[in-house]
């Protein structure tokens, strides 16, 4: 692991979900540029001290000149959005395997040569976009897959935050100090932390790719230096329209991320706070509701659900199944197998850069005088 020292929240996050299924076994790690920071979340996590590097440049020579028996197979980078690039990069260069947490890079010109190396390296690369982990929002891609709910027409999804409704980064607050920072964040400040997972999101339910857009960006908090509150109209490739909205200043809200599809034989809703659940409505017959852990899901859903029905799966477990189905897709790779079709259905570099021109491209249609423009990568 690069990054995830003490007091960071991601770290902790993806460590867990590495964890839940026995697939992997945290080995190494430079998690942070203070080489005495990084030694004692070493020593906290029960690490071999000279596995324990004071910088990712260390950790990638150090690694790699291990026996191949020894040395880590994937290396999971957990840092601020500007330093994400460069350890990526390097580590794909020397033959590892990458889980990168999103956006995938700082820029769309860094995402694009990332691009490049991760095609020439042969590693494979996992961008950690949560909620598509989800088996409901799997089951829910299949449905629209299979056209079950007719052509897609309207899709709506957002995701309110409140956290950032007060000048947070003004206080002793770590995690809102960099999210705001241009420097550490990027153009973009809640469109880039959760306006991507709410593009994301849509593109990967519906199969639909963005064409158009109209942004309307706002900072709302005085003294903030990058956007807390936007919505964007946004044109689909089949020709549907859809509706994004990513606000961090929706006091009293948590993480309540939700998508809505309607096709011309029905729709679907999903949202995160009741996570297990998937509701199709029908034009003329009553509505559905689907169960996660049920015999009736997908093949997809199944495979992407550890419980029967009626035990709670949540964002842990949503987590852990990127993780999951990476691993089996490294093991198939190495053993020169190919991994269960469930198993490929993760989100890697494509997603990453599709990502990271949504982030430019909304911040440019915010700023242009044109109420439409075209979704350029």
């Amino acid at each position: 692991m690069i990054g995830g020292g003490q007091g960071a929240f991601i770290g902790g996050i993806h460590r867990i979900a590495a964890a839940l299924d026995g697939m992997y076994e945290l080995t190494a790690g430079a998690f942070s540029s203070d080489a005495e920071k990084s030694r004692a979340t070493g020593v906290l996590l029960g690490l071999a001290p000279d596995r324990v590097y004071s910088s990712f440049q260390e950790l990638i020579a150090q690694e790699k000149a291990r026996p191949a028996a020894e040395r880590v197979q994937v290396i999971a980078i957990v840092t601020p959005n500007y330093l994400h690039f460069e350890p990526a990069k390097l580590a794909l260069e020397n033959g590892f395997h990458v889980i990168l947490d999103k956006p995938m890079t700082f820029s769309l010109a860094e995402a694009k040569q990332l691009e490049q190396v991760a095609a020439a390296s042969g590693r494979l690369l996992c961008l950690t976009h949560t909620y598509t982990g989800y088996p409901m929002v799997k089951e829910a891609r299949q449905l629209v897959a299979a056209a079950t709910l007719g052509t897609v027409r309207k899709v709506y999804v957002e995701y309110p935050q409140g956290w950032l409704s007060n000048f947070e980064e003004g206080s002793d607050n770590k995690q809102a100090a960099w999210r705001t920072d241009p420097a550490r964040s990027g153009v973009a400040g809640a469109m880039g932390d959760i306006g991507t997972h709410a593009f994301n999101l849509l593109e990967y339910v519906t199969g639909l790719q963005v064409v158009k857009l109209c942004a309307d960006i706002n900072t709302v908090v005085g003294g903030r230096r990058l956007d807390d509150d936007g919505a964007v109209l946004l044109k689909l490739s089949n020709g549907s329209s859809a509706v994004l909205m990513a606000s961090q200043i929706a006091a009293g809200e948590e993480n309540n991320v939700k998508i809505r599809v309607y096709g011309e034989k029905g729709g679907l809703e999903w949202q995160q706070v009741d996570a297990n659940t998937l509701r199709v409505n029908w034009l003329d017959k009553p509505s559905e509701i689907r169960r996660a852990g049920t015999g009736y899901v997908s093949s997809f859903a199944r495979h992407n659900t550890r419980t029967p029905a009626g035990h709670p799966e949540g964002y842990l477990e949503a987590f852990a199944n990127l993780y999951r189905n990476f691993a089996l897709c490294v093991q198939a790779q190495e053993a020169g197998t190919l991994p269960p079709p469930e198993a490929l259905d993760y989100p890697g570099v494509a997603e990453g850069v599709r990502g990271m021109a949504f982030i430019e491209n909304v911040i440019a249609s915010g700023k242009s005088t044109e109420k439409w423009t075209d979704f350029s990568v």
